[in-house]
């Protein structure tokens, strides 16, 4: 039987939720610009998400040791769909639930390793703009070459459910006999279900597309469990020539969050004789990700900055979460205005906006559905990777006075 104390917990928590589902029903404009109750902040930043791109290194590179162009773009969709489980279902399965998590600061980062079959695999990720807020992240194998890079930003909005719009993409390059071959991947839009029973989980919805510079797209497109039929976390891909849609070289069919299935040819020819692979997305077994222990991280480090606010979720102290919180965006706000009076701006230290014409979307833009310049995002541009400011970055020496510096003036600590 359940204590007094943990019913009257449950109680609260049930009339938090129904306030909370009132307060979003009513709000109008973006919801990643409303402030969340404490009860349902997840103790995760977003700027980790990115290393979600990578949680099978031997995956991702894979595509760089197989000759054929075609095959390699097939090879290239199995790794996209095999993020997919650890992107946008890992919480729920975890926890039981999508919790919202924490809207990172301008400038956060989030930096790892991975190291496996694949030889070492290194993630930068950077918060390079916060409103909207937009991650921008950098994934790279030493041992191959292969590198990914994009940038990720979300646009909620509630219809009877919460809808996000994924802003963003990502260009996975693989060093190939004749140089480089590039993928430009766009992003699925999300809904989030189960709102009503206080138990989120999200479901993919709509399309999005994988184009080849050596002249392949995929599309996938998703769904989930109707009212009548189908199943939660559906995708059905084809694999063809770009801008020939029904010459299908290859087709995907199942669950990303469970087992799906790649055959030779149009899905209308699938048998066992077409068959090509299967993948387990419950049975692969991701690579974990090495981060730095707390004390050597650089103040501007998710896992350090976040440290007290990440304590306080995980132990229920939701009153030292508002203030620990409180203080990071108070010195986030104070630091804003200070720079708009001084006529500058927060230098990001990884990446740089491209504000004219994209190379990459230039050649690639156009055939998945992407603008090929400009700051359509508004998110301050298209973000790449910049090697050279990387360099400095990796040349930095933090004194004491620095971190101190730091963790007063940005992080209120």
């Amino acid at each position: 039987m359940a204590s007094p104390s943990n019913n009257a917990a449950t109680q609260v928590n049930s009339g938090s939720w129904t306030a909370f589902l009132k307060s979003i029903a009513s709000f109008n404009g973006d919801l990643s610009s409303l402030t969340a109750p404490p009860f349902i902040l997840s103790s995760q930043s977003l700027t980790e998400f990115s290393s979600y791109w990578a949680t099978h290194p031997t995956i991702l590179v894979a595509p760089a040791a197989e000759s054929d162009p075609a095959k390699r773009a097939l090879l290239v969709l199995k790794w996209f769909l095999s993020t997919l489980k650890h992107q946008y279902a890992s919480r729920s399965e975890q926890f039981g639930n999508e919790k919202k998590p924490l809207n990172p600061f301008l400038g956060e980062l989030f930096l790892g390793t991975w190291t496996d079959r694949a030889g070492e695999t290194t993630l930068i990720s950077e918060q390079v703009s916060h409103h909207p807020p937009a991650t921008a992240y950098c994934i790279r194998n030493q041992k191959t070459g292969v590198q990914l890079e994009g940038y990720n930003a979300q646009k909620a909005t509630f219809k009877s459910t919460i809808i996000v719009k994924q802003i963003g993409h990502a260009v996975l390059t693989l060093p190939v006999a004749s140089g480089s071959e590039r993928y430009l991947i766009t992003l699925p839009s999300l809904h989030i279900e189960g709102l009503i029973f206080g138990t989120p989980f999200v479901e993919l919805d709509g399309s999005s597309y994988i184009v080849s510079s050596s002249g392949y797209t995929a599309k996938i497109d998703y769904s989930g469990k109707g009212w009548l039929s189908g199943k939660k976390n559906s995708i059905v891909a084809s694999l063809h020539p770009t801008g020939r849609d029904k010459d299908v070289l290859y087709n995907v069919t199942g669950q990303w969050t469970k087992e799906f299935e790649m055959f030779e040819g149009a899905a209308k020819k699938n048998s066992p004789s077409t068959l090509i692979a299967t993948y387990d997305a419950v049975g692969t077994a991701q690579t974990e990700l090495i981060i730095a222990p707390l004390k050597d991280q650089h103040p501007l480090e998710s896992r350090r900055a976040w440290a007290k606010v990440a304590d306080a979720i995980q132990t229920g102290d939701m009153d030292t979460v508002s203030v620990e919180k409180g203080k990071i965006e108070q010195a986030q706000r104070s630091l804003r205005n200070k720079e708009r009076s001084e006529n500058r701006f927060w230098q990001r230290r990884y990446f740089s906006a491209e504000t004219g014409e994209d190379q990459v979307l230039r050649e690639l833009g156009d055939a998945a559905g992407v603008p090929r310049s400009g700051d359509q995002d508004k998110t301050g541009g298209l973000w790449r990777f910049d090697a050279a400011k990387a360099g400095e970055a990796a040349a930095e020496i933090l004194t004491t006075d620095k971190v101190q510096k730091i963790e007063k003036e940005i992080l209120g600590q």
